[in-house]
């Protein structure tokens, strides 16, 4: 116990790169999820065609593929553009992100009655008038549990960035149990990482249980 506790503050020290990774992907994939969901839904058939591309290309390619060809590759293609590690991996998990938010919030948009659109059109609204007063709310009333459930995955995910070796939580915990050729600082990961989604476990549920009342 004395060794578990000796060996938390400098895992905890790996949180730093861990939760910025962490909010930085949400505060900046979601929206443009939902402006990629938009742009697959556009009546403008090449937009159409490039979004379904992109997403396609990003969520059949694992991640960790797209960080180090953000990293390692575009020096190859644009030469002397060499990113630091952490703004690789900001782009690296924001833009594999928002592809799965935009499929998400696609189905979400797809699930609404056509009736709605009618209805917003007859009340003299524009199109992204109507999205936005009229569908999205709606939307994200249905996508929260599928939302929630990719924001679970992202916390994971972040243990990717330890092939740049950035010191997060993963990266740190695996140097002590090399130093120390003991194996209790992955019980110590784990609990932080089962501690942080037990947490967005517990909000997005009071997301949920909040918008099923007013949908009441």
């Amino acid at each position: 116990m004395d060794y578990m506790l000796a060996i938390v503050p400098s895992i905890a020290e790996g949180l730093q790169i861990t939760l910025k990774i962490f909010v930085i992907t949400i505060v900046l994939s979601l929206p443009l999820g939902i402006f990629m969901a938009m742009a697959r839904l556009a009546p403008f058939v090449p937009l159409r065609k490039f979004m379904a591309a992109y997403i396609y290309l990003m969520r059949g390619t694992p991640l960790m593929l797209q960080i180090l060809f953000i990293y390692y590759g575009l020096p190859f293609l644009v030469s002397g553009l060499r990113l630091p590690d952490f703004p690789a991996a900001i782009i690296a998990f924001v833009f594999n992100y928002a592809a799965y938010f935009a499929e998400i919030f696609r189905g979400g948009i797809q699930s609404i009655d056509r009736g709605q659109y009618e209805g917003a059109k007859v009340l003299g609204m524009t199109y992204k008038q109507a999205m936005r007063h009229v569908i999205l709310p709606q939307v994200i009333k249905r996508v929260l549990p599928p939302v929630a459930n990719e924001t679970i995955n992202l916390l994971k995910d972040t243990s990717l960035v330890y092939i740049l070796a950035m010191n997060d939580v993963l990266r740190i915990t695996r140097s002590i149990v090399q130093r120390d050729f003991d194996t209790t600082a992955f019980v110590v990961a784990a609990v932080f990482y089962l501690v942080f989604t037990f947490v967005l476990t517990r909000l997005f549920m009071y997301l949920e249980n909040r918008f099923a009342v007013y949908e009441g």
